[in-house]
């Protein structure tokens, strides 16, 4: 025999009140909340703008206590600072902001060693001489990884070369007539690359190119003839190697062969050329970077410009440091990465810091010390160095590359122990 039902309305259940949604479970709601009884809730906003009364709205809630939307209006004569501060406030110029006072605030603490990684044709638009270089000098770079393409385009302006600014709709084909490349919207002379391709194939067969090394020393011997051509021409440092060797910043590169460096390297192997650049010591060389600033008592911070394998080959040093080696550690402790890549579509380049964590690349406690910024680089180096640079004195050059052999013998040590 069927129950009677009552009406035909079904009881709330026990614990929930009228009005609210499924997932809000507990007492009724006291204040304005979309999930709470509209009507009501309109009926008491009426009230109050009859009567005059203000309202403190969300006064207490942990979810407004966020800075407010109230910028300044902008008249023409604030300082990137202020303008990043004042007016960044939210979308990707909320996340470019975080990024600025993430890097300035705490990354570039006295204790903190950072890691740069460049993907993306960068240097050729001219950003290794406005923002790198600046960044190098001050002592806010400690070491680098980077396309060897971004190496190679930099190696350019060292040796007196010029780029230019040209428009991306011109014809291929006739550029191409013309003996013009163009990487955009930068031309430059064809000319330009065979130029860069004779310097590198006459300097790579002097005596101390030799043996194989790790990209590091490749880089900083490269520097070294780089600056001396810089001196020579009278034109100032405008090279990243050139810079680099100078500060004792060492630099990597992911992918040695994938860059026109490494095609004349290889080039020159056919004629019996005897140098090489050894993955393995690259490998080993930046996890001992990592291992050293954290047993060093300090911290390891990544600042990543696009993404790709220089990302990779950053955040793999943890890895390598715990999964690989043995090592116990737990991953880098400042993120900060600028990018246009979807996280969503399973490349590296768009994977987020919470993502890295699973892999042991970042250290879990740190997460709200990781900051992505969508957002081309272009755009965001020059802010993040002017601000960088306005905000926070100078810091004493690490010199990384001077002291690489002391690193890995820290680094064998422990792996040592490890095994033992």
């Amino acid at each position: 025999m069927k129950k009677k039902t009552t009406g035909g309305k079904r009881p709330a259940p026990a614990g929930r009140s009228l009005g609210l949604k499924a997932s809000r479970v507990g007492g009724p709601v006291k204040r304005s909340s979309a999930s709470g009884p509209k009507a009501a809730q309109k009926q008491a906003a009426e009230r109050r703008e009859q009567k005059g009364k203000g309202h403190a709205i969300g006064a207490g809630n942990r979810f407004l206590r966020g800075g407010k939307i109230d910028p300044r209006p902008i008249n023409g004569r604030e300082k990137v600072v202020d303008l990043i501060d004042g007016t960044f406030l939210a979308y990707n110029a909320g996340r470019l902001r975080e990024a600025c006072q993430l890097f300035t605030e705490k990354m570039l603490a006295a204790d903190v060693t950072v890691g740069l990684t460049m993907t993306g044709a960068l240097t050729p638009a001219g950003l290794g001489m406005a923002a790198v270089i600046p960044l190098i000098e001050a002592g806010f770079v400690d070491w680098i990884i980077s396309t060897g393409a971004n190496l190679y385009h930099d190696t350019h302006f060292g040796l007196g070369l010029t780029m230019h600014r040209g428009n991306p709709q011109t014809s291929d084909i006739v550029l191409r007539e013309e003996g013009v490349v163009r990487i955009y919207d930068i031309f430059f002379d064809y000319d330009v690359l065979l130029s860069t391709d004779a310097f590198f194939r006459a300097i790579i067969q002097a005596p101390e190119f030799q043996r194989p090394m790790s990209s590091a020393e490749f880089h900083y011997l490269c520097g070294k003839y780089v600056r001396e051509r810089e001196r020579r021409l009278g034109i100032g440092q405008k090279s990243l190697l050139s810079a680099a060797y100078t500060a004792g910043v060492p630099i990597y590169t992911s992918s040695p062969g994938d860059s026109s460096i490494g095609m004349n390297i290889a080039a020159l192997a056919l004629d019996g050329n005897k140098c090489v650049i050894d993955p393995n010591a690259d490998v080993n060389e930046t996890a001992a970077i990592v291992l050293d600033a954290k047993r060093g008592g300090g911290y390891s911070a990544v600042c990543i410009l696009g993404g790709g394998s220089p990302k990779n080959f950053a955040l793999q040093t943890e890895p390598q440091i715990q999964e690989v080696l043995g090592i116990d550690e737990k991953g880098h402790d400042f993120f900060l990465q600028i990018t246009d890549a979807r996280p969503d579509t399973g490349g590296l380049s768009g994977a987020t810091p919470a993502e890295a964590v699973s892999w042991g690349k970042i250290d879990p406690d740190r997460l709200p010390d990781a900051v992505v910024c969508y957002l081309d680089s272009t755009v965001a180096l020059p802010l993040l160095t002017s601000y960088a640079l306005a905000k926070r004195p100078k810091r004493k050059l690490r010199r990384l590359f001077d002291r690489r052999e002391a690193m890995m013998a820290r680094l064998v040590s422990e792996y040592e122990k490890g095994r033992a």
